[in-house]
């Protein structure tokens, strides 16, 4: 037997203010579009914007649904509605946030296994990593450089 020692990295900013500018537009957006969302059930909210590589902003937030799990989290509406809207665009940079209706989200939160996948496919079909900035509803943010660091052993159509 041998091990498989996999690591990842995050550059982490202390405050909003400290990111670059244009990535502090794009976490400004995810934060006014997570009063969009549609969190009945949950009472958590996020919202996400990306900069595709034809300087448009393609924002999300999440949508949920009585009928589990019909709902979708907000990284896959924005990923969704810029692979339907500009299909040949690459998606470059991903701000998200979160927040709680009950308490305070202090801590940065990734997105969810589902919407990792989805980013990956994403990803992989564009040959260009994203970044993908994520924060609570206050805090740090964290930046990863690409999806892989999220999901090291990502499952992709080399597979099928």
């Amino acid at each position: 037997m041998k091990d498989i020692i996999i690591s990842t990295r995050f550059s982490v900013f202390e405050t909003v203010q400290e990111l670059p500018s244009d990535i502090q537009n794009l976490m400004k957006q995810a934060i006014e579009v997570r009063k969009n969302a549609y969190a009945p059930y949950s009472k958590f909210r996020v919202g996400a914007a990306l900069l595709l590589d034809n300087g448009q902003i393609v924002l999300g937030s999440n949508q949920e649904n009585a009928a589990y799990p019909s709902g979708l989290c907000a990284e896959r509406v924005a990923v969704f509605q810029a692979g339907a809207v500009y299909p040949d665009a690459k998606i470059l940079k991903m701000a998200i946030t979160a927040a709680s209706d009950t308490n305070q989200t202090t801590d940065p939160i990734p997105p969810c296994g589902s919407c990792r996948q989805s980013i990956a496919e994403y990803e992989i079909k564009q040959n260009t990593p994203i970044e993908i900035y994520f924060m609570g509803e206050i805090g740090v943010i964290y930046k990863s450089d690409s999806l892989k660091n999220l999901l090291p052993l990502l499952f992709d159509k080399s597979f099928l």
